[in-house]
């Protein structure tokens, strides 16, 4: 498997499946591990670098998920990949600065991979899609018992786990939902929820994670605090608070299709105008419209597209995945057109 191989695979997150996916996106678990006796990531020198990449090599040898991964030497990868692997949420803008000790982890479905020397030694990531927190972290528990067998993670017993952030400090764990809440944004109650999910202790992030804005009605919530609850508890905790945001979505969707729905259908009518006449489209204009068609698809107002090739949609439209398609470099205007082009085709057939 190479990085090109995945510009015509449809990554698990993106199909568009399991419970609650026409509210969620995706599911992901994530956890932060640290060797013992080697510095933190950011007081590393190059020779511990190399060695925490060929530990954490030979330990992922041994777990089963893993088998047939990817393995990565950053220093391989140009600025263009990197994006790349950003837009399909495998590694974190953090792991694409230009240091000579960092690698990625790939397996093949996309479902997990695993950031060398990030903000921590290891971070380990098990992607779902749809509302699947618990078979995310049921993957991410094996996969963890079987590095622990071959890696001395560094721990203390009234401590747990030690991370770079101390908010990661004891399980080192961190679960996280995308959400689509076109219906809470459109009745202006976006920001009531929002509150409310910060005084529960959860943080609320945009498209790509940590330091992006929301943009197409997407966010992700995740906890803020590892320190002193379990890994269950953890989960459990953002798996009651996201049915309860599901429900508000829901209940708001009904709403305006039953009370305004002439404007609700006159905003996914002219968003699916515009995405299949347009000539050239921004980024940031089709994931905007993009958003509203998808809404249009999940309450059968708009037919014969499926939710999964929207959902690819979103992603093959970025700019560093329209350049891998075209295997070469693009201008902000010609990745407008390029992007245009791509949309027109898919959505030709519909009426």
């Amino acid at each position: 498997m190479r990085i090109d191989d995945l510009i015509n695979h449809t990554s698990e997150w993106l199909k568009g499946s399991g419970p609650y996916s026409n509210i969620v996106i995706s599911s992901r678990v994530r956890l932060a591990r640290n060797l013992n006796s080697i510095p933190f990531p950011h007081r590393l020198n190059k020779k511990q670098g190399q060695e925490v990449i060929d530990a954490v090599r030979t330990a992922v040898e041994k777990v089963d998920f893993l088998k047939g991964s990817l393995f990565i030497d950053m220093q391989q990868l140009d600025a263009l990949d990197k994006q790349f692997l950003i837009e399909r949420h495998l590694m974190s803008y953090e792991h694409a600065r230009p240091d000579n000790y960092r690698a990625l982890v790939l397996e093949k479905s996309e479902i997990i991979s695993i950031m060398i020397n990030e903000e921590d030694h290891l971070r380990i990531q098990v992607m779902q899609s749809g509302f699947s927190l618990f078979e995310a972290w049921s993957i991410m528990n094996r996969i963890d018992d079987v590095l622990s067998e071959h890696l001395d993670f560094a721990f203390l017993s009234e401590w747990g786990y030690l991370t770079s952030c101390p908010t990661n400090t004891g399980t080192g764990l961190r679960g996280s939902v995308m959400l689509h809440l076109p219906a809470l944004v459109m009745s202006r109650q976006i920001n009531r929820v929002l509150s409310a999910i910060a005084k529960l202790s959860f943080t609320t992030r945009g498209l790509y994670g940590e330091g992006t804005e929301a943009s197409g009605n997407f966010f992700q919530v995740s906890n803020q605090v590892a320190l002193g609850h379990k890994e269950e508890e953890i989960i459990s905790n953002i798996n009651a608070l996201i049915k309860q945001v599901i429900e508000q979505e829901e209940q708001m969707r009904q709403h305006l299709f039953t009370h305004q729905r002439a404007i609700l259908e006159d905003k996914i009518w002219r968003s699916f105008g515009i995405l299949k006449s347009a000539f050239i489209i921004s980024s940031q204009e089709t994931i905007d419209l993009l958003s509203m068609l998808r809404l249009g698809v999940d309450l059968d107002i708009i037919k014969d597209i499926d939710r999964s090739t929207i959902n690819r949609l979103f992603l093959i439209t970025q700019p560093a995945h329209l350049q891998k398609i075209e295997n070469k470099r693009l201008s902000s205007h010609e990745r407008d057109v390029k992007r245009a082009e791509i949309i027109r085709k898919t959505l030709e057939k519909i009426s």
